[in-house]
């Protein structure tokens, strides 16, 4: 797994940028998407990945069968989940 500071240094060489300049961009990216993805729902890094939410509903409290054996259920408060996807493009690469 790459690191931030392995990433930072792939692509300050790759650009001819300095270190710290990358490392303030990959900041304010993550802030941009943090914030797309809390007001929209979804965010697209282009050629890379995806981001979407979604809404899980509540789940009430009750007895359930699982696996053959009843099991009591507690209740569960909706949730938002976040997913991300690969683009197709990065698909076809493997």
């Amino acid at each position: 797994i790459m690191t931030k500071g392995a990433l930072a240094d792939a692509v300050a060489t790759a650009c001819e940028m300095k270190k710290k300049d990358v490392l303030k961009a990959l900041a304010s990216i993550a802030e941009i998407a943090t914030a797309e993805v809390k007001k929209a729902g979804v965010f697209s890094f282009p050629g890379l990945f995806r981001i979407k939410t979604r809404k899980k509903p509540a789940t009430k409290a009750g007895k359930k069968e699982i696996f053959g054996k009843m099991c009591v259920v507690k209740a569960k408060p909706a949730r938002t989940i976040v997913k991300a996807f690969p683009v197709a493009a990065l698909k076809k690469e493997f």
